[in-house]
Order: structure tokens, then sequence, then C-alpha cells
């Protein structure tokens, strides 16, 4: 692995349908295991200073967002849900040998 990619959590601490909260470089980063794959967004709700991990998974691959009720499409960050409108930043994800990998942009 080069340098880009950054461990995050082993596969078995993301409960399925569930999420996952971790500082990766200083940036909130949330991830979430689905029935196709783990996929990570940024942390932090684009409309208000909510926690995704402490959302809820709903209609399969949106996040609902704890403070508002607003709900983002977890695998394009696209918002779905009012009062969001802004999209999340997504991250690319690896996951070896159990370990889930988070490539941040720098």
């Amino acid at each position: 692995m080069n340098n880009d990619w950054i461990k995050a959590a082993e596969v078995s601490e993301v409960e399925s349908d569930g999420t996952f909260g971790v500082e990766l470089g200083g940036q909130e980063i949330c991830l979430y295991k689905l029935d196709d794959g783990i996929y990570a967004t940024d942390g932090k709700c684009t409309h208000g200073d909510a926690y995704l991990a402490q959302g809820f998974i709903v209609e399969g691959s949106l996040i609902e967002c704890p403070l508002h009720e607003g709900t983002f499409d977890i695998k394009t960050g696209a918002p779905t849900g009012a009062p969001c409108s802004v999209a999340l930043k997504c991250h690319q994800v690896k996951v070896t040998d159990g370990v889930i990998y988070i490539h941040l942009d720098r």
C-alpha cells in the first residue's frame, strides 16, 4: 500500500447496515457497511454540524442525518432529502485482509 491509503478500521468494527465514525488525517469520516460493500463519506452533514455516524441507514443506501433528518446517497454523496442540498464528499475504499483503507485526497 502506498501512503495515499490510510487504515481506517477493521471490517468487523462496522455493523451490517450500520455506520462507524473515524478521524483520519484531521478529517471526520463515516464508514458504512452495505450489502454490496464498504463505503466512506465525509463524517459531518453538509447542512448542519452533525456527525453522520450517529445517523441511520434508511431505504437501503441512504444516510439520514441525526440532526434534521435530511438524507444523502451513501454511494454518491448526493443529497436526497431536505434540508440537505450540498453533496457529501465520497472517499475511495479498499479492503485487504479484513482491514478497511481509505484514500483521502490531499
